[in-house]
């Protein structure tokens, strides 16, 4: 009832929608935000997309006008004022985009190409769209890719029906290969748009071509139509009230100085309004001197751009701020306005925001950092769910503190003395060997080049411990090599299995003979030699013609804490070491049926 009673307040009204588009590199998100914006924009037409910082805003008006019968079939009554679509798309926007709770866009547009279905990238996206909460809907761009598409200009169901039998049936099979992968990962349930039966529960995928303009209608439609019936209550804003926003960039301006690029979510922000801002450090408090938004049409990423001066801006809107005391402000940060009095309660009230992200909730773990509040919750939210430990989590370059807490990892367990950044630089100097530190501008690749490494170092330190055991290994006494009888006896062999270094003790049938003294080949002496080599190996207190005979076989007398330790490193033995392992096991039950359980 009270929110249905502020409805009918002067000041209630219905903010546009803020939409996100992510996606794997070159799938094509920016060619469909491009899209998107190109089929929209028409010079001189009244109502048509507006350019504001960061943001592409295309009113009502417009969808409906370029969706015409589309949107009517959905029987909704629109009252939202349009989409604003952020203009920088990928992980990094959505992520820097956030309130507290969340994320700041309300839905999304996850792009996938229909032809090469998920890669990691995607998965990381659904990922951190799960992490926030975030609705989607899947535009599954390159359809004029499919072999023997042909376009037609049509509505896009009509146009799918155009296509050939194989066409059609090789645009369902990748449309439910996607499916399949969304239902086996992430336990989410999807269809194309015109089969799903509850938008609440079933993901929708939009077959799209960014390049050939296809499907994209279809895509604005369903945008607008689930923001609309879905979202409508999280969508009123207090125009009256004073402004909350997010940190999108910060830049050095000509003739302006240091000025923020800020999208503002929730009230109306004027000149001269007193504004608090999260910052490195502690939160900030400035007055703004100007506002501006681009000429209309304008590309945002053209530096050549021109803006206007504004009085005010309400939400959602993208804006630039000139204002002084900018230093320590970066992308993802809280902005809010408020009156002189309350600066004190909104400084502590965004601190207590900004340092929640900060986790120091494992023993021992990982040190993360990264540029931005909002990069941080990501890569927290994907190495929880590898269940990846974290010690702790900051926002800023990587400093001699962040070295220290790795290496209090180090003795416990190397494998955690990591420090891994997202988007930021080492700046410590420092030369520390028990600290390994990896930094990538992508999260996934990031993590996967910490899973890799993690990997390569368990190995390494498998393989010493591999290295203290006497390991599976199986030798043939080679025909006329008996060089001297005994005292020590010295043999020619070639290792059929595994691998033979001085000192392995050998058995036959499972009777302990004697310990490896030497190795040699061609008068050189060796400590190891590997399957496939022969030489010649010296063993004291054994007798050639009376233990050894030409042609028998030897095996390694592998104790029974070694067996147990080779079968807990058995991954990293050889398929032939493991039968052999078994095989001298059998040998030493004949004597012992117990030997090795």
């Amino acid at each position: 009832m009270f929110i249905n009673s502020l409805l009918f307040t002067n000041n209630m009204t219905t903010r546009s929608p803020i939409v996100s588009v992510l996606g794997h590199v070159d799938h094509g998100k920016s060619s469909i935000l491009d899209s998107i914006r190109g089929t929209n924009i028409v010079a001189g037409e009244a109502g048509a997309i507006t350019q504001a910082i960061g943001a592409s805003i295309i009113p009502m008006d417009v969808i409906k006008k370029k969706c015409g019968k589309l949107l009517e079939s959905l029987k909704i009554n629109f009252n939202i004022p349009g989409l604003l679509f952020v203009d920088t798309p990928g992980h990094a926007a959505f992520t820097t985009l956030r309130k507290r709770g969340g994320s700041l866009a309300d839905i999304a547009v996850l792009v996938v190409d229909i032809k090469e279905g998920f890669k990691p990238q995607t998965v990381e996206a659904i990922e951190i769209l799960k992490g926030y909460k975030t609705p989607f809907v899947i535009a599954a761009n390159k359809l004029d890719l499919i072999p023997g598409y042909k376009k037609q200009n049509l509505p896009l169901l009509q146009e799918i029906n155009s296509q050939s039998a194989n066409v059609q049936a090789e645009i369902d099979k990748k449309i439910y290969e996607l499916v399949g992968q969304l239902h086996d990962k992430f336990g989410i349930v999807s269809d194309r748009f015109d089969r799903v039966g509850d938008f609440t529960k079933q993901i929708i995928i939009i077959p799209c071509s960014a390049k050939e303009n296809i499907g994209l209608q279809e895509l604005l439609m369903m945008i607008a139509g689930l923001a609309q019936k879905f979202l409508e209550t999280n969508l009123n804003i207090d125009v009256s009230g004073k402004a909350k926003g997010t940190i999108l960039e910060v830049k050095e301006e000509k003739g302006l100085g240091k000025t923020i690029d800020v999208i503002i979510y929730d009230g109306t922000l004027h000149v001269n309004d007193t504004i608090v801002i999260g910052s490195m450090d502690k939160p900030i408090s400035t007055k703004i001197r100007a506002l501006f938004e681009p000429d209309p049409l304008a590309e945002m990423r053209d530096k050549k751009s021109k803006f206007k001066s504004v009085k005010q801006v309400s939400a959602a809107m993208g804006v630039k701020i000139s204002a002084p005391d900018l230093g320590g402000v970066v992308a993802g940060m809280p902005l809010r306005a408020c009156d002189p009095s309350e600066v004190e309660t909104v400084k502590y009230n965004l601190m207590t925001e900004i340092t929640a992200v900060t986790i120091e909730t494992d023993i021992m773990g990982l040190i993360i950092k990264a540029d931005t509040i909002g990069s941080l919750e990501a890569m927290i939210n994907i190495l929880k769910g590898k269940k990846i430990p974290i010690r702790k989590a900051t926002i800023g370059n990587i400093n001699k503190k962040d070295y220290a807490e790795a290496e209090s990892n180090y003795e416990n367990n190397p494998l955690l003395s990591v420090i891994l950044g997202f988007n930021v630089v080492d700046e410590s100097g420092s030369d520390n060997k028990n600290v390994k530190v990896l930094t990538n501008q992508v999260i996934y690749r990031l993590v996967d080049d910490f899973e890799k490494w993690q990997e390569e170092k368990r190995k390494d330190e498998e393989e010493k411990k591999l290295d203290k055991v006497i390991r599976p290994c199986k030798v043939e006494i080679l025909q006329s090599c008996i060089f001297r009888q005994s005292n020590p006896c010295i043999l020619g062999v070639e290792v059929l299995i595994g691998v033979l270094r001085v000192g392995t003790p050998l058995m036959k049938n499972g009777i302990y003979l004697s310990e490896v003294k030497s190795i040699q080949s061609e008068k050189e002496n060796f400590q190891v030699v590997e399957k496939g080599k022969q030489v010649a190996v010296s063993l004291p207190h054994v007798t050639a013609g009376r233990q050894v005979f030409e042609n028998d076989f030897l095996y390694s007398d592998i104790s029974e804490e070694d067996f147990r330790k080779l079968k807990k490193l058995s991954t990293f033995l050889a398929k032939d070491e493991i039968s052999l392992l078994k095989e001298i096991a059998e040998m030493h039950r004949k004597h012992n049926p117990v030997w090795g359980v």
